[in-house]
């Protein structure tokens, strides 16, 4: 049986540090507000030369040493990205020519914070039916170049950074690898979490806007949903799971789904206070830095989701590493 395994992550953030206290000196915040709501301390900034194709070539090129693979080994690149570096060619072609890798395919996923989830699941199924071996899935955003910095309601929650995974096809039927995934979207709840800017509606980019309530309501209910329905197409259970990496959006979320889990505190990642949400980066950051600080290894059961613009959220199922 093929099975699509996950046998390297790499991350990478930028070097600009803004803390909470930073953000106080130019809106109406500080860091006691901005920490009791989302429990995020601080955020990465990129630099204004610096790009979503540089951050996830960094990211890129980590993972590639950790699953022991170069760059003309890769067979499809997936970048989940809504900054991408321009309106097209797709980013994940220029991580194509920064990384060298012209042995692969290369395309780009937009589903803003569900978007690693969503890359995950299209390289899951492409690799299913042989299209790829070795597939790098790199969630990368500058998502801090999408900000009003006049909006406290939005620009503490977010950051910018990337991380990556090397997923392989292998014969095996040791259940490793990914196992099961669900994905939704839901249209009608689009403007309650959008950018007020586009090329055929605006002609600009445009800012960040959200009903942060009524996000945080849809967040807890279809995310707690996802993963019912992820275990159940799995046969597992929430016991079954020894970490959940989830969407660093809010801790209050996470809190909430641990909740609903019945998880400890030492089975879940959490990066937001460090990371802020970094959109479809997230997830691969958490992950990166679960692995990095030694709690997930190989064999590790990880339960991701996320949701995010669309509405559109998911969530999936992976052993992560490979037997042996």
């Amino acid at each position: 049986m093929k099975q699509i395994l996950m046998t390297g992550v790499g991350s990478y953030l930028p070097e600009t540090i803004l803390t909470n206290n930073d953000l106080s000196q130019f809106v109406d915040t500080n860091d006691s507000w901005i920490k009791q709501r989302t429990g995020i301390e601080s955020r990465r900034k990129a630099k204004p030369e610096e790009l979503t194709s540089d951050l996830a070539v960094r990211a890129a090129e980590k993972a590639l040493h950790s699953a022991g693979l170069a760059a003309n080994d890769i067979d499809c690149i997936i970048v989940a990205t809504t900054t991408p570096d321009c309106t097209f060619p797709a980013t994940a072609t220029i991580v194509q020519n920064k990384l060298g890798a012209f042995n692969a395919f290369a395309f780009d996923v937009q589903a803003v914070c569900a978007g690693f989830v969503y890359a995950l699941s299209v390289a899951n199924g492409l690799m299913s039916s042989g299209q790829g071996k070795n597939t790098l899935v790199i969630g990368a955003e500058t998502f801090t170049k999408l900000l009003d910095w006049s909006d406290r309601s939005t620009c503490v929650l977010f950051g910018d950074g990337a991380g990556a995974v090397v997923l392989q096809a292998e014969e095996s039927e040791d259940g490793y690898g990914i196992i099961a995934n669900t994905l939704h979207s839901d249209g009608r709840y689009k403007d309650i979490l959008y950018v007020d800017g586009g090329v055929s509606s605006t002609g600009s980019i445009g800012h960040v806007r959200m009903q942060g309530r009524d996000v945080f309501k849809h967040a807890v209910e279809k995310l707690a949903a996802a993963m019912d329905e992820v275990l159940s197409i799995a046969e597992l259970t929430a016991d079954d799971i020894d970490w959940l990496v989830p969407h660093q959006a809010n801790v209050r979320i996470i809190n909430a789904m641990q909740k609903k889990l019945n998880l400890a505190d030492e089975k879940v990642i959490k990066t937001v206070s460090t990371h802020a949400n970094t959109s479809a980066a997230s997830i691969p950051l958490a992950l990166a830095a679960g692995v990095e600080a030694g709690k997930i290894k190989p064999g590790h059961l990880l339960a991701l989701e996320a949701i995010g613009g669309g509405l559109s959220w998911g969530a999936c199922l992976v052993r992560f590493g490979r037997p042996g």
